[in-house]
């Protein structure tokens, strides 16, 4: 049985620090250095020096998590963030546009206890590394906050929970931030016990699907078994056992997942007739030819298509081909281990069958260097310039894709869902005490 709790957040007094949208930040994994510094000269509070600190000249080891420490103590006690009198659900709404449409993605923000994964209804889909845990450890020890929520999907086609939370919501003020795409997020303060009843209620029985935050989540269960193990968790109702988790509901029509394209270099240049010699007994294959046009029909081939069994080629001759897959045999030979689902899908159809075996003879033994991409127009770029040697768009996963292979314990490869928009950080920050 999934629980989820309301809590007394932190939030930033909007009197103190001005515009929130000068203070929050985007997730630690999608800022690069460039995007760090635009975010400390923006707001002397902006959240991410308390999120993902930058190393300064001369620190000692984990000097980092230090200061983002001291920044989270003094901004509680210079009243820069204050607390929820109250435990509240958080509804946060993010309106945004993708490929001429506008979107709202609706959702709420919780505590949702931990489970250890395999155990109960809270369901991993991706792999983690133990870099970025290692990293998430230091300062979730350091600050003894969750200081962004997990994503977290749960099944309900009616949006039932969401729906009495915007209810409750329709009559309150709103916040309100816009990011660096021009993304719109709006977050409303539901304090009423009988909403929040109703919402636990409806959820109690609903598994949970991680979405984004697999490695903040992992690091939740390694702290909290840390405190266990030292005597320091304090019984079922601490804080520690929580995690702050966004919850969508699957039937939301705001919910989309993005394509991940990939871009190959470091390895010799394939041509068009190369790539069709290599897979051929694998695929029926179609040449678009070359430039952006080709490249705009052959996807709009693969995206109207809607199956995990199409793809799209760019080669270093600049030539588009598409391919649809005939040989569902061959991955039945391949990974015999996995399920049906997972060897259904385009990206392991791509990394194990044709990167890893089809074209490996041609590769030798050059290791591929894999760039992940989003956007049409970035390929196309990365073709022209010819920065890859092969472009590979790939047809998004899609709910049940992820529902089906994640309450089967299993973990898509790497990079097979992008939810867009991320989720704010400094939004709201979940305290394991008040002080």
């Amino acid at each position: 049985m999934v629980q989820i709790s309301p809590f007394r957040g932190w939030r930033y007094d909007l009197s103190q620090v001005g515009d929130l949208s000068d203070v929050v930040a985007p997730p630690y994994d999608v800022i690069d250095p460039a995007l760090q510094e635009s975010l400390y000269n923006l707001h002397p509070c902006n959240v991410v020096r308390l999120d993902f600190n930058r190393p300064e000249p001369g620190d000692e080891p984990d000097a980092c998590y230090v200061r983002a420490a001291e920044f989270w103590k003094h901004w509680r006690y210079d009243s820069v963030l204050f607390q929820e009198h109250e435990e509240s659900l958080y509804v946060y709404h993010q309106e945004f546009d993708w490929e001429g449409r506008t979107y709202v993605r609706r959702g709420f923000m919780a505590r949702l206890q931990l489970e250890e994964l395999g155990t109960g209804q809270i369901f991993p889909h991706e792999q983690t590394l133990s870099g970025p845990k290692v990293d998430r450890l230091k300062l979730l020890r350091a600050c003894r906050a969750n200081t962004s929520p997990i994503f977290g999907l749960y099944p309900d086609d009616h949006c039932d929970a969401q729906n009495l939370l915007d209810e409750a919501a329709h009559a309150l003020t709103s916040l309100e931030a816009r990011d660096g795409q021009g993304v719109r997020h709006r977050l409303w303060v539901v304090e009423s016990p009988d909403v929040i009843n109703q919402v636990r209620q409806l959820l109690a029985s609903k598994p949970v699907f991680i979405a984004d935050g697999h490695h903040r989540y992992e690091t939740a269960l390694n702290y909290r078994r840390e405190l266990a193990e030292a005597g320091r968790l304090s019984g079922p109702l601490a804080a520690e056992n929580f995690v702050m988790a966004q919850l969508v509901p699957m039937g939301d029509p705001g919910l989309i997942v993005l394509p991940t394209h990939r871009l190959i270099s470091g390895w010799p240049d394939l041509t068009a007739d190369q790539l069709k010699q290599a897979l051929q007994g694998h695929f029926e294959l179609e040449s678009f030819g070359t430039g952006p046009q080709a490249a705009a029909e052959v996807w709009e081939m693969v995206s109207q298509d809607g199956a995990q069994d199409v793809f799209a080629f760019g080669t270093s001759d600049g030539v588009w081909t598409y391919a649809r897959f005939t040989k569902p045999d061959a991955m039945n030979e391949l990974v015999p281990e996995k399920s049906p689902a997972w060897r259904d899908l385009a990206v392991s159809i791509l990394h194990k069958l044709v990167l890893e075996k089809l074209l490996q003879p041609h590769a030798g033994k050059a290791a591929p260097q894999i760039q992940y991409v989003h956007q049409l127009p970035e390929v196309v770029t990365a073709v022209t310039s010819k920065a890859c040697q092969l472009a590979c768009l790939v047809p998004p996963v899609s709910m049940t894709h992820v529902e089906l292979i994640a309450s089967g314990q299993e973990t898509m490869p790497p990079k097979s869902t992008y939810f867009y928009p991320k989720l704010l950080t400094g939004l709201v920050i979940n305290g394991h005490s008040s002080y």
